[in-house]
């Protein structure tokens, strides 16, 4: 029997393995086409005018649904581990629209204005539903859990986290100034906006159903036995480890031990505070980017074991050459390894599978 989307109910074993660590011959693998630029993905967004506003009502849901289809088809031919679902448009900054940012489209990405509000205004932010912004991140939601009518998951969009949504407040080069100056005064708005993060994505999962009886992740097709957080701070990259562990820590330790399998999102520019991160328990899993124009492999293996021997199940997108994914797989353990990998031709996934012992 086929399934819509090469989504097999066999392949959930692979997942639970990948959760517990459990001993495993090779790591759970996902090729995919998608490119790193999400926006150009889709003709809804795609079709944007460059450099002007974005508003809520330029972006109609349906829009996106025929090419959504033509994204998760690939898993019917893939022959890979992971099942494919979809989100609200991963090129929108969902989360700074509902606290009140502009937003602007660039060629292939969309930027959410700061907003460089004063002390007193950021402190009196509020979110609410009526924000037209939560308005069209539920109706993308509502439209996509419809359409999909149990053939494919669908998830939360694509977040940023707590110090990220200060810095939108506040503006880059002041929010890390509060930190140094008035640390508790911003320790505050860490906490509300810490407030905020769990609110949004509980009030996504209000109106998504389950997929095999767990919940999942667009963005990196990882589905998870428990309730399910994407955490991201690439804020943090301006910050000492230091002034991370005093002050943000302690909010995504909060944020996560709301949510019985939270992960975090992490660049190369998060790696020296990564340790940091490692000693908080309710971050179940950890996904680093091996980045196009990124640091060598070499300098991110040392990082990627860490998480290994933290006990921590370790997710890794990125593209490698036949020589790379040799070494990552020669430096890993396959055990609590989840590899996801961009491709651009069927000859590099055939390439590619049997270094993986697929």
């Amino acid at each position: 029997m086929g399934y819509a989307f090469g989504n097999d109910p066999k392949k959930i074993e692979g997942y639970r393995k990948f959760w517990s660590r459990e001993p495993v011959k090779r790591p759970l693998v996902g090729f995919s086409f998608k490119s790193w630029f999400p926006l150009d993905e889709f003709r809804a967004s795609a079709s944007w005018k460059k450099d002007a506003s974005l508003t809520p009502d330029m972006i109609k849901p349906e829009e996106f649904l025929e090419d959504q289809e033509r994204l998760l088809s690939e898993g019917e031919q893939m022959e890979d581990d992971i099942l494919r679902g979809a989100s609200p448009s991963q090129a929108v900054f969902w989360g700074e629209g509902i606290l009140g940012s502009a937003m602007r489209v660039l060629p292939g990405n969309v930027v959410a204005e700061e907003q460089n509000l004063s002390w007193e205004e950021a402190e009196a932010k509020e979110w609410s539903r009526k924000s037209p912004w939560y308005q069209k991140y539920m109706e993308f939601i509502d439209v996509l859990v419809r359409h999909a009518a149990g053939r494919y998951p669908v998830s939360h969009g694509t977040l940023t986290g707590p110090f990220d949504y200060v810095i939108n407040l506040r503006g880059h080069e002041q929010a890390v100034i509060d930190l140094m100056m008035e640390g508790e005064r911003t320790y505050r708005l860490l906490e509300r906006m810490g407030d905020f993060f769990i609110w949004i994505t509980q009030e996504a999962w209000k109106r998504i159903p389950l997929f095999y009886e767990g919940y999942f992740d667009a963005q990196y097709s990882l589905w998870a036995p428990g309730t399910i957080i994407r955490m991201q701070e690439d804020g943090v990259a301006v910050l000492s480890p230091t002034l991370y562990e005093q002050y943000l820590k302690p909010v995504d330790q909060r944020v996560a031990s709301q949510f019985s399998c939270s992960f975090i999102h992490l660049h190369a520019t998060s790696m020296f505070v990564l340790d940091k991160m490692l000693q908080i328990p309710e971050i179940r899993c950890y996904e680093i980017n091996n980045d196009v124009g990124g640091p060598p492999l070499d300098w991110m293996i040392p990082y990627f074991q860490q998480v290994q021997n933290a006990g921590k199940p370790l997710l890794i997108r990125g593209s490698f050459s036949p020589d790379e994914l040799r070494k990552l797989m020669d430096s890993l353990d396959p055990k609590g390894l989840y590899l996801y990998i961009m491709v651009t031709s069927w000859k590099e996934v055939e390439t590619l599978r049997p270094i993986l012992g697929m």
